[in-house]
């Protein structure tokens, strides 16, 4: 098989694998209305149980980020989707209250840490820098499409046998993705382009007489590394909250709307489904323009657009429905466009060896970010609504979130005056 067809294949496959391999990660959310109410759980409880499934993410993904450097990234992610398909089952048949939910979502989360860094990580040593924001944008896309498809799949199952069939349905075909992944095969980087590496020695003058082109840094904390991963981490306190909370929030609009509860569990989170499936090919279409325009200028494009979402998207909750779904359409695109953009950025920023321990990095400072926000939602919820466990107030709620990006847009422009900024995209920024 020639080169670009092998990369096609694994491309290919790594979609397959995340596209089913990480189905679990929202039907904890696509069934929660119907889970409260059986587990008698407050909006600040679900925000805590969110918050442990991000926490155990942030707790295995700087360790197998290291590890992928050092033994390659194959059998940690196959290992990391089976873990995730049999801690979600799990969940799906024991969780019985607070206590027991959030150890099991937290162990759910542990498995899901093995997955996404090094899945980057094996996509880049892949992929040359030129492509590697189509490669890597198309991976965190599959990302998106498995978080949508948990929301569409999960809740009629919920609502017709109960929300243990939910989960349970959507995490067994986990399965499916490790029969899968044994098809991919890992390769290590041994090109030298000048974005993947320490400089050789015969291109050391040109690169001494041309300071906006230094060398890829062989620290894994570095000034524009640091600048990077700070502007992934608001972009990740405003994506995750969203992503966990955007469906109870559409099944609330519903409910307020008139819609009986059955049926706005049903269409909201279908409602939900949609504006997270619009998002899929974001990432792959800003990772192309990224390629193309500059890291910097599409990934400060996408925080302009989805701040304005977070601060008007909760007020409209309780008003006209289809107002408050036209514009949590246009919050599910752009609030994840820019994911893929950091990352790519990232490893061009580093050198090849130390590739996978820096995306692990930015991978658990990111998610402990995202640990926060959805657990500082909930209560920000809880307070705004007197504790109700129907909410009806999700303007506060949703308006903290606009803070990420705020921090990232003040980041990226620093970033963009910064000599090493030249290394992403070929220079174009």
């Amino acid at each position: 098989m020639s080169t670009a067809g092998a990369k096609l294949r694994t491309l290919v496959l790594m979609v397959l694998a995340m596209t089913i391999g990480y189905l679990p990660w929202y039907n904890f959310s696509a069934v929660l209305p119907l889970l409260q109410q059986e587990l008698g759980l407050g909006s600040g409880e679900a925000g805590t149980i969110l918050a442990g499934f991000q926490l155990g993410y942030v707790l295995v993904v700087l360790f197998t980020g290291w590890l992928a450097d050092k033994l390659g990234a194959k059998w940690l992610i196959t290992a990391g989707i089976l873990g995730m398909a049999v801690c979600s089952s799990a969940f799906a048949l024991l969780a019985r209250d607070f206590p027991s939910a959030l150890a099991l979502r937290l162990f759910t989360g542990m498995a899901a840490g093995a997955i996404y860094a090094p899945g980057m990580a094996l996509l880049a040593n892949w992929f040359p820098p030129a492509q590697r924001g189509n490669a890597i944008g198309a991976f965190t896309g599959a990302l998106t499409v498995a978080y949508a498809a948990a929301y569409f799949a999960a809740p009629p199952i919920a609502a017709a046998a109960g929300w243990r069939a939910g989960i349970l349905w959507t995490s067994l075909p986990g399965l499916l993705a490790v029969i899968i992944m044994l098809a991919v095969r890992d390769t290590r980087d041994r090109a030298a382009p000048a974005a993947s590496g320490p400089p050789a020695a015969g291109r050391a003058r040109t690169l001494v007489a041309a300071p906006v082109a230094p060398a890829p840094s062989t620290r894994v904390v570095s000034a524009p590394g640091a600048l990077i991963t700070a502007a992934y981490m608001g972009h990740m306190w405003e994506l995750y909250a969203f992503l966990g909370w955007v469906g109870p929030a559409l099944v609330a609009a519903a409910v307020l709307a008139g819609v009986p509860q059955e049926a706005a569990i049903v269409q909201g989170g279908q409602t939900a489904a949609l504006a997270i499936l619009l998002g899929a090919p974001a990432p792959w279409l800003l990772g192309i323009a990224a390629d193309r325009f500059g890291r910097c200028r599409m990934a400060l494009l996408c925080l302009l657009f989805s701040a304005p979402a977070s601060l008007l998207f909760g007020r409209l909750v309780g008003g006209p429905l289809p107002l408050t779904i036209a514009l949590a359409l246009w919050y599910g695109f752009w609030v994840i466009a820019d994911s893929a953009i950091y990352k790519a950025g990232l490893t061009e920023l580093v050198a090849a060896p130390i590739r996978a321990t820096s995306l692990g990095l930015q991978s658990a400072l990111g998610f402990g970010v995202s640990v926060l926000s959805p657990q500082l939602f909930g209560l920000v919820l809880q307070a705004s609504n007197g504790g109700s466990r129907t909410p009806a107030v999700w303007g506060p709620a949703f308006a903290m979130l606009a803070l990420g990006p705020a921090v990232g847009i003040a980041l990226l422009l620093v970033l963009r005056r910064h000599p090493a900024a030249a290394l992403m995209a070929d220079g174009r920024r």
